[in-house]
């Protein structure tokens, strides 16, 4: 009888075994009905469209398709559904919110102070709508680590592409430049993204990749927030340029270059980099090259606003404020004259020069400076998904790919500031937030 009971016992753990590991195996089945959405992909809008997740994918869209036995449904039938939106550059490691003032942030603050702080941004871009970004420039590798843990399920944030340090020559915007030698050249040269001649800027690329790099960022020209005196001067030879695209084209990696000045962005355009950062001061010859060779224009146009609103109260240099009057009407005008001309635009805002969470905001000017609303969604997604390579999983709402949806409420082709109030996020079929059900 002692047997009988506990070859029972036996056979229950079995099948509880069994039916828990079924479970655990069997993806969740999300259902989505979305009143309006838009398909990316062929410039349209849908609509009463049902969008099934299972997982992390989805696995079809479609008008009036069954709903699976157990799915849970979210009603999403007043809403437009969008695929998440894509922000090819952003800073997820600093924001305006944590300075001190300029000279406290540069003498005061490391990396540290960096990683202590860059998840609360991370979620603040999530629940913005911007479920997947492009991070060009972080010191220390946090961005990085960053990743890595978002990656893991350990904090919430989007999918991260990183450039790890921003590659730049000596003196350069991406050097500490302006003050005492006493100071700026005591940094480790590993610990920083400076490096001359075509022989140094491989090993410094190989280096990057060495230690987590997705994608390379190098100064193609000088700068705005930064004390050298001029804004588009170029920072490298077109050996140099060179040597660092080809360098990263061996390894499968793409390469962006931060670009104000008009013959500096020419160069990074021969040297073959994927995408110009900025873009401020380009001319007629530079835009008919970026359309022959398919180079995308990243173009931070919202900023400006911010930058001269908020940075002489954070002790910005006089010399970095009148530098930003110099540059910011301009980059709008050639912006215009880009995308009008057909250059290729992806959705890239410098969020961290901003406040995070803000990325929403430069779809207004993206519209008011030549895009149709149309064109500029289509720049937040399926352009940066070509971008950044990753067109087979994000960019459209597709059967086969990450089930990375938000909603607004209303029609964002009527008023793309709806963006500015993204109402419901998913990425990879977890709702992350959903502002639509109160």
């Amino acid at each position: 009888m002692r047997r009988i009971i506990s070859s029972f016992l036996l056979a229950v753990l079995v099948l509880s075994a069994v039916s828990t590991a079924f479970a655990q195996t069997t993806p969740k089945v999300t259902v989505i009905k979305a009143g309006r959405m838009i398909d990316t992909v062929n410039g349209r809008v849908l609509t009463n469209q049902t969008i099934v997740v299972e997982g992390e994918r989805i696995k079809a869209v479609g008008a009036n398709l069954p709903v699976p036995a157990g799915a849970t449904v979210i009603d999403l039938s007043n809403a437009t559904v969008v695929p998440g939106l894509i922000d090819t550059h952003v800073h997820l490691t600093g924001d305006p919110s944590d300075s001190a003032g300029y000279y406290d942030d540069i003498f005061r603050k490391s990396f540290v102070d960096s990683a202590i702080t860059c998840h609360i941004y991370a979620k603040r871009t999530l629940d913005a709508g911007f479920t997947t970004v492009r991070n060009v420039g972080a010191e220390g590798f946090v961005d990085v680590a960053l990743r890595n843990a978002i990656n893991d399920g350990k904090i919430p944030g989007p999918r991260m592409q990183v450039a790890t340090y921003y590659i730049g020559s000596t003196g350069s915007h991406g050097d500490l430049n302006g003050f005492s030698p006493w100071l700026s050249d005591r940094m480790p040269p590993e610990m920083s993204g400076v490096a001359d001649g075509p022989d140094a800027l491989r090993k410094k690329v190989r280096y990057l990749i060495k230690y987590g790099a997705d994608v390379i960022k190098f100064g193609a020209s000088a700068g705005v927030l930064s004390e050298e005196a001029s804004v588009g001067a170029p920072q490298f030879t077109q050996e140099e340029m060179n040597a660092i695209v080809d360098e990263a084209r061996l390894h499968g990696l793409k390469a962006c270059a931060h670009a104000h000045g008009t013959e500096a962005i020419k160069m990074a355009i021969k040297a073959g980099v994927a995408s110009v950062e900025h873009g401020s001061l380009i001319d007629d010859e530079g835009i008919r090259m970026m359309k022959e060779r398919g180079t995308y224009l990243s173009a931070d146009i919202y900023n400006d606003d911010y930058i001269l609103s908020e940075y002489a109260k954070m002790g910005y240099p006089d010399k970095i404020i009148d530098k930003e009057k110099q540059v910011g009407r301009l980059q709008r005008e050639n912006f215009q004259k880009a995308v009008t001309a057909g250059v290729r635009a992806t959705y890239g805002t410098d969020a961290g020069v901003y406040p995070h969470g803000w990325n929403g905001k430069q779809f207004f000017y993206m519209v008011k400076y030549g895009l149709t609303p149309m064109q500029a969604i289509q720049a937040a997604t399926v352009n940066g998904a070509d971008l950044l390579g990753w067109s087979e999983n994000i960019g459209s709402i597709t059967a086969g790919k990450y089930a990375d949806l938000i909603a607004v409420e209303g029609d964002p082709l009527q008023d793309v500031r709806l963006f500015e109030n993204v109402r419901f996020v998913m990425k990879g079929g977890e709702v992350y937030k959903n502002q639509m059900a109160k």
